[in-house]
This record gives C-alpha cells, sequence and structure tokens, in this order.
C-alpha cells in the first residue's frame, strides 16, 4: 500500500488516468480494480460483509477520483481486509467459498488476493517510473551492498 500511494503522490491527475492505448489501464483503473477485488474476494466472499462491485465500471473509468480519494478508498478496503483475514478461524480458511464463479478454500482466497495485489502493485509501479522517469527508491538502501552467493550445506550453489 505505501508503495501505492508513493506512485499516487508523485503523479497528477491527468497522469493517473493516463493510457497509451485504449486496451491499456489506467493507473487510476488499477487502483479502482484492487479496492474491488479486495472487496469482492475478502470484504464480502470471506468476510461476509455487503459489497458491491462494478468490475467493468472500475476499467472503463477514464477519470474522476483524485490520488487522494482512491489511495483512501483503497486503505480502507486493505486495513478492512487485514481485519477479516487475523480474525478468520482455522475451519474458515480451509471451508469453500464461491467467490466471482470459482470454488476456493479460504486460504486460496487470501492468496489469490495477495498474489494479485502484488501484481498490480508492480505494474502501478513500473508506470509510474515510465510516466516519471524516476527510480522511485524502494531498494535504495540496497545499492553498493555486497551479497554472497547462497550455498546449501555442503557449500555448492
Amino acid at each position: 500500500m505505501s508503495r501505492i500511494e508513493v506512485c499516487l503522490g508523485k503523479l497528477n491527475e491527468e497522469q493517473i488516468w493516463a493510457r497509451g492505448s485504449e486496451t491499456e489501464n489506467a493507473i487510476g483503473n488499477l487502483v479502482l480494480h484492487l479496492t474491488g477485488n479486495l472487496g469482492q474476494w475478502i470484504i464480502s466472499g470471506l468476510g461476509g460483509e455487503t459489497f458491491e462491485r462494478n468490475r467493468d465500471g472500475e476499467f472503463a473509468a477514464r477519470e474522476g477520483r483524485s490520488a487522494t480519494q482512491l489511495a483512501a478508498n483503497l486503505r480502507a478496503a486493505l486495513e478492512n481486509t487485514n481485519r477479516i483475514i487475523s480474525g478468520l478461524s482455522d475451519d474458515r480458511l480451509t471451508d469453500s467459498y464461491e467467490i466471482q464463479k470459482y470454488t476456493v478454500s479460504g486460504v486460496e482466497a487470501v492468496l489469490h488476493v495477495v498474489e494479485h495485489f502484488a501484481m498490480h502493485t508492480g505494474q502501478i509501479i513500473f508506470a509510474t517510473k515510465m510516466i516519471t522517469g524516476e527510480d522511485l527508491g524502494f531498494y535504495s538502501h540496497l545499492r553498493g551492498s555486497l551479497h554472497r552467493k547462497a550455498t546449501t550445506h555442503e557449500g555448492r550453489p
């Protein structure tokens, strides 16, 4: 979430909604999509809370929400998601759920959301770098450090 907020903070509204072509998603679309995905899969799917999602609308939007609004809505959905996941019992994690026409266990739903969030976060970071031409510095603390090659217990790579 913090990396998405950094990206949104570096962009103006025009950049947030910019698309290279009609087959591409703007950063704003990706943030709307992540918010919707959290709502459908975890807040509603596992948490049983009411959540109305317009998935097609997430991708159709061409403008609207500001960086502040997008970040606030995503952060609220993520906090709600974290609350629900942390409260799941072993039984709830192994139960079956019908989510978005898929039959999944609670664990599968959680893993789907984590993978999905990570994938789109990477797209948001990449698009932000392309738009701004900046190194966002997420790994700047590793520059100049030496890394040893990992070896097995027998000393072989």
